[in-house]
């Protein structure tokens, strides 16, 4: 049974991942992008010069800051320990599909939530998708463990201190101006106040961690479970981000020229699909991904290994959908992701026949 304190916590993190999703936009971040993992790792993998478009490099403070402030909540609470099962080129694509299906709707999870609480009808197609992606992926879940290796295990803890010493390298050179490439014009040259990222960065990996957020988490539990904690983590972040929203007067109801966003119905119901169906396979969506390596989680550090391939990759082969819709090769980068995903199901029922 779920502890009242445990309600406080789940109830705490919609609450905050709601506000501060707005309030980053509203501080400088891309509109309706207070927060996205997709976009930021796309822009931050740009500032390190591992993708040639000038309008997406900025290294992300959030991003540091959710891993970071993860690390520091699991050495608090004595849960940060080096483990894993069995680290391998699967996991590497789950992250890149993740990054991949994001990039053809415009959004990960959490900024399919951000745009729908800011009046963006575009976003409930994606919302849709991503909750018939979690019901896949836990149909997927139910032919075996696809491969993944049971049970967790103790794993080198000098891996786990090389990612946070890289972590922590990253973040001090957020503070050496030219040290990262920065964008002049598009969205990475948008974003709020670098000590503001970065502390609500911090505060969302602390408050996360402990709370065990994750967008397609509550959806599986809600779908999966009935669990009532999922469904208020789910209401707290949309209602806190449409409350914020409106304050701000950043919220705007309509389907048409709302910004970070396209038409292209099918293809955003398709890509979070795609989204869901392999962050419930790999065991959260991309922002838990980064909360869980923060924890010592080394699949998880291999799954965003893998979102920063995706995140190179979509900008180099131009897969992501723009206001003009999703290009070709998204789209058939979608279909085959899910055609993988599905026939590794098959694959595993077969197996265990």
């Amino acid at each position: 049974m779920i502890r009242l304190r445990d309600h406080a916590w789940v109830l705490g993190a919609g609450l905050l991942m709601g506000l501060l999703g707005s309030l980053l936009a509203y501080w400088g971040n891309p509109p309706n992008t207070g927060i996205c993992i997709s976009c930021f790792l796309e822009n931050s993998v740009g500032a390190l010069g591992l993708h040639p478009n000038p309008r997406m490099q900025y290294m992300r403070p959030e991003l540091l800051g959710f891993f970071l402030g993860s690390a520091a909540a699991a050495w608090a609470s004595g849960e940060l320990r080096a483990r894993a099962r069995s680290p391998g080129i699967h996991l590497l694509g789950l992250g890149f599909l993740m990054v991949v299906g994001s990039a053809v709707f415009i959004g990960c999870p959490i900024k399919a939530v951000l745009r729908a609480a800011a009046g963006d009808l575009t976003a409930l197609p994606g919302l849709l998708g991503l909750a018939g992606g979690v019901v896949g992926g836990l149909g997927l879940l139910g032919t075996g463990d696809l491969g993944l290796g049971g049970r967790a295990g103790p794993a080198p803890r000098a891996v786990l201190w090389g990612l946070l010493a890289a972590g922590v390298v990253l973040t001090a050179l957020l503070f050496v101006p030219g040290a990262l490439r920065a964008s002049r014009v598009g969205g990475g040259s948008l974003h709020a106040p670098l000590l503001v990222s970065l502390g609500a960065g911090l505060a969302l990996g602390i408050v996360c961690q402990r709370s065990r957020f994750c967008i397609t988490g509550s959806l599986r539990d809600l779908i999966w479970l009935r669990s009532a904690p999922a469904g208020l983590a789910l209401a707290a972040t949309l209602g806190a981000a449409a409350l914020a929203n409106a304050f701000t007067g950043q919220f705007r109801l309509g389907y048409y020229d709302q910004p970070g966003s396209h038409l292209e119905v099918l293809w955003s119901f398709l890509g979070m699909g795609l989204v869901g169906m392999a962050a419930v396979v790999a065991g959260g969506c991309p922002f838990r991904q980064i909360i869980r390596a923060g924890e010592g989680d080394l699949d998880a550090a291999t799954v965003v290994a893998g979102m920063g391939l995706g995140a190179a990759l979509v900008q180099i082969w131009s897969l992501g959908g723009t206001a003009a819709g999703v290009p070709a090769g998204g789209k058939v980068a979608v279909l085959l992701g899910l055609a993988a995903l599905l026939s590794l199901g098959l694959f595993q029922q077969e197996a265990g026949t």
